[in-house]
């Protein structure tokens, strides 16, 4: 066996706004959508959610949840250069 431990690179300032980002942006998009469930539970009609606040609460989960979804894979992405570059090394 081999006395070389891998170490694992650091964790760069990137990589961690890029995972908090897709962490804010996920948690945002399904809470607006439990907004959404909860508010049309509660009786809110379809014409309700074309006033106030509502619109932007009803479109968020569309662009939110896909945005997040990309920013973990240009996360994974780069974390996997990261470390095949470390491995290499």
């Amino acid at each position: 066996m081999s006395t070389n431990s891998p170490v694992d690179p650091p964790v760069r300032r990137v990589d961690r706004i890029l995972a908090f980002m897709a962490l804010g942006i996920a948690i945002v998009s399904v809470l607006c959508f439990a907004a959404i469930i909860t508010s049309t539970a509660m009786g809110m009609q379809h014409e309700d959610y074309g006033v106030g606040v509502w619109p932007v609460i009803g479109v968020f989960p569309l662009f939110g949840l896909p945005v997040a979804f990309l920013l973990i894979l240009v996360l994974l992405i780069m974390t996997w250069t990261r470390k095949g570059k470390a491995g290499r090394s």
